[in-house]
């Protein structure tokens, strides 16, 4: 990359944060405010079909993080949340009713076995929910969508693949790059 083609890109990078920065702030009330029933049964309804949920529709020359992209996202991180919750739930409900002391090491073992890998995929969906946490408190500072590390936009279709994204494509990959060549 030649020097003035890296400084360009640096300016572009820069001038992308001082935008973001300078931008007014929405008013939080001007944010729809759910009820806890309406949102609930909008994240139920999201939820219903999350495997497969609507795509956001951007309309030609719509704002970036608007209010219904704000509750879009809202609505998805709720839901994905919820999802996760009611996973623990089953695992809960499934440890208690098959929790059996049998008689045999073997049996026993196995029952160990399967809790602990039930524990493990719960602990990191602990973890998810936390960052789903974080991401949802983004949202209401209205800083989600943004990156960390630039400031530029990180996108719609990125952050419907990755609700949780805090990384910008090409920070991500550097990232990654780093953490490769630190790891061996």
């Amino acid at each position: 990359m030649s020097p003035n083609k890296a400084s360009a890109d640096t300016a572009s990078k820069k001038k992308a944060v001082s935008k973001k920065k300078a931008a007014p702030k929405k008013k939080a009330a001007a944010t729809k405010k759910l009820s806890a029933a309406e949102a609930k049964a909008r994240a139920d309804k999201l939820l219903q079909g999350f495997g497969n949920f609507e795509p956001y529709k951007e309309k030609k020359g719509e704002e970036y993080m608007n209010d219904d992209q704000i509750e879009h996202f809202h609505l998805l991180l709720t839901a994905w949340k919820h999802a996760l919750m009611e996973e623990v739930d089953r695992t809960v409900q499934h440890m208690q009713d098959e929790a059996a002391n049998f008689p045999d090491p073997n049996d026993r073992a196995s029952q160990e076995s399967d809790f602990t890998m039930e524990l493990r995929a719960r602990d990191r969906e602990r973890k998810l929910i936390k960052k789903i946490e974080e991401s949802i408190n983004t949202l209401d500072s209205e800083d989600y969508g943004f990156c960390e590390s630039c400031g530029v936009e990180i996108g719609i279709r990125r952050l419907e693949a990755r609700p949780t994204a805090t990384l910008c494509i090409d920070c991500k990959t550097l990232d990654e790059i780093r953490e490769k060549q630190k790891g061996g």
